[in-house]
């Protein structure tokens, strides 16, 4: 982490919760959680709606809007069956089946959410795991530490059950981690008391809102401190650490001052940066952002940048800012799935080495799990990110309902050529003699247009009477029929 200042900003009213994650002032993180929030994490009492042998999956109704998708890896194997095919979810659920599952990941698009069976409750040092009877520890902490912590947890774990323990708990004191434990254990009795008595579907387990879950899953003594624009939230911030990690109060903050908390740290313009498909780099490169259905493609190129030796010195360092900045956009969009870098060719060896090299040690940050293969010789680096939600990108946007998402609209010509070809065609086909039509505004301006006027153009070659009227909800090359008939002797409609 070196010496870089990191800081959690929390802000909150009444539309909706931002978190952001800020490294010596540059936002490396942003989270957005609205009314309609994410689901990743509850726990629903489900019923299987449909068992697909061919695809060893099942639906699941879990009470949204399209049923939940699980697949056969991530089914428990109940204790009274034995010798189950792994891969045989016949042989594992049934259509209206009852079971308890829980949210892997959003739904997404036309895809609904993904659930498992193997139940997991976070807490602020441990996880229970109710079906995974074993105690892990944190890969991330000193062996050491890793062997002082399950020392302390070992003991403490029912029979049966699971626990790992998370990186937060390094340094913890033994009571603290009792503490986690003991609370993770009522909650599961909970859970299990609700999904007894409930009916199908039904939720039995709400994961905490957005600012306690990044508090849980992120804050700790690599945080400078933890800012809160709002009186409330910092109120039931402070609450919960004072449960969890005493020592960590004293530096939450509330910001108190007139200038707003994301505008104080100079945010807005690195968040609309992480929309826009072109993001700069410092020495006048960019890097390109495309997203499709299947992954997520970072472009590299030097643009303006000339270099001050040779080409490759120019190449090198346009990748080096390149390493750096993707692995920025991709944390701060939270873009997941399969994502390739597209470097500039570098010839030598060394220099692809030292790239690789940067990037990996910018996904040290990054905590979400992420696995770069290595750098080929076309400059092509494969990388993979776990996906959970929609993304930033996802929850501030929506597809452009004139380009349906691709980026790009109609052009005025091919607008103005296929409006006048349906007109046209209605014109000919038809018996009546006079019609009234209605076309987008924009294209209405298209097809009047003084020396270029369409509608005067098929009065003449049809003979017929032709009229055209703006509509707003019509699609920019949509013609509908408004009216048609015969024109009388004052030039009016007549049905």
């Amino acid at each position: 982490m070196g010496d870089i200042t990191r800081e959690i900003l929390i802000s909150h009213d009444s539309h909706e919760t931002r978190v952001a994650f800020v490294e010596g002032r540059q936002l490396v993180e942003l989270y957005v959680e609205r009314p309609k929030k994410s689901v990743v994490g509850n726990v629903y009492l489900g019923k299987v709606r449909d068992v697909l042998p061919g695809m060893q999956a099942a639906f699941v109704d879990i009470g949204l809007e399209k049923n939940a998708f699980l697949y056969v890896d991530e089914v428990v194997t109940p204790e009274d069956v034995k010798d189950v095919p792994r891969r045989d979810i016949q042989q594992l659920l049934r259509p209206g089946q009852q079971i308890m599952v829980q949210v892997l990941k959003d739904p997404m698009g036309t895809k609904g959410a993904r659930v498992t069976t193997e139940v997991t409750l976070p807490g602020r040092f441990v996880v229970l795991m109710p079906f995974s009877p074993f105690v892990g520890v944190s890969r991330k902490l000193p062996e050491e530490e890793r062997d002082r912590l399950h020392d302390i947890i070992a003991p403490l774990v029912p029979e049966g059950l699971g626990v790992i323990v998370r990186t937060a708990a390094s340094g913890s004191a033994e009571k603290e981690l009792e503490s986690d434990i003991e609370f993770l254990l009522r909650l599961w009795k909970r859970v299990q008391h609700q999904s007894r008595e409930g009916l199908a579907p039904e939720v039995v387990y709400t994961e905490m809102d957005l600012a306690l879950r990044m508090v849980r899953d992120a804050f700790s003594d690599d945080y400078r401190r933890l800012i809160v624009d709002d009186k409330r939230v910092y109120e039931k911030v402070v609450s919960f650490l004072k449960k969890t990690s005493p020592k960590l109060v004293r530096r939450v903050v509330l910001h108190k001052d007139r200038v707003p908390l994301f505008e104080e740290y100079g945010l807005y313009p690195q968040i609309d940066s992480a929309m826009r498909r072109e993001v700069s780099l410092p020495s006048g490169g960019h890097i390109v952002i495309d997203k499709t259905e299947a992954l997520t493609a970072i472009d590299v190129n030097t643009g303006r940048f000339v270099g001050k030796k040779n080409l490759e010195d120019t190449i090198l360092r346009t990748n080096l800012e390149a390493a750096d900045e993707a692995v920025r956009q991709v944390r701060l969009r939270d873009i997941g799935g399969i994502i390739v870098i597209d470097f500039i060719d570098m010839e030598e060896a060394k220099h692809r080495a030292e790239v690789f090299a940067r990037l990996n040690k910018a996904l040290e940050r990054d905590r979400t799990k992420t696995r770069a293969m290595e750098i080929s010789r076309l400059g092509l680096v494969e990388m993979t990110r776990k996906n959970v939600t929609d993304g930033l990108y996802g929850v501030l946007t929506e597809p452009c309902p004139c380009c349906g998402g691709e980026g790009r609209i109609f052009s005025d010509s091919t607008r103005r050529i296929a409006v006048e070809r349906r007109m046209r065609e209605i014109l000919v086909g038809g018996k009546s003699s006079a019609y009234l039509f209605g076309v987008d505004s924009e294209t209405y301006a298209l097809i009047t247009a003084a020396g270029n006027n369409s509608v005067a153009m098929l009065r003449a070659e049809t003979g017929k009477h032709v009229s055209v009227v703006a509509v707003p909800e019509c699609e920019p090359i949509e013609v509908k029929v408004l009216i048609e008939g015969r024109v009388g002797s004052a030039d009016a409609f007549e049905a």
